[in-house]
């Protein structure tokens, strides 16, 4: 009998079975990535006296003497929110609350939500920052930052030169 050796067929390299640790991972790295980019709006889970407060809308308009931010608060008073400036950033925070009770013969319901969010925004240099209001009407924060003087010509167009 001869000696003989059968040789084995190269094998293909072999696929990684997905970890469900890898994976998790994964999910994480990405729901990070998309807060780091700015909280979403969450739909509240609850209804009635629940608040979706993740974050309140805002606009920002800008024109030659100030720029102007708008933020959507329904429900709150000027009690409830708090407007400051630190090293340029423009920072809004505020606090719901909200409390309900029904009784009736048959039936004890009592619900309270609370909720509480913050929004900061950094002032372009050409911001006064002597010079900023906020004022609150029906549920609209209204903040004007009003420009420094010759604040508009302080753009500079350069030119590019070829080579």
């Amino acid at each position: 009998m001869a000696n003989t050796q059968v040789s084995k067929p190269a094998s293909a390299p072999q696929r990684r079975v997905p970890d469900v640790f890898d994976a998790l991972h994964g999910e994480l790295d990405r729901v990070f990535r998309t807060f780091e980019r700015g909280w979403p709006r969450w739909p509240s889970l609850l209804h009635g006296a629940a608040m979706d407060i993740a974050l309140p809308n805002i606009d920002v308009h800008e024109n030659s003497n100030a720029i102007t931010i708008e933020a959507d608060l329904p429900g709150l008073d000027e009690k409830d929110v708090s407007v400051t400036l630190a090293n340029g950033v423009l920072t809004i925070k505020g606090e719901r609350k909200s409390a309900r009770e029904e009784k009736d013969e048959s039936y004890y319901l009592s619900e309270r939500s609370f909720g509480s969010f913050e929004r900061s925004l950094k002032l372009p240099d050409t911001v006064d920052e002597s010079n900023i209001e906020a004022r609150f009407d029906k549920g609209v924060l209204k903040v004007i930052a009003a420009k420094k003087p010759g604040a508009d010509k302080a753009e500079k167009k350069i030119q590019i030169k070829k080579g």
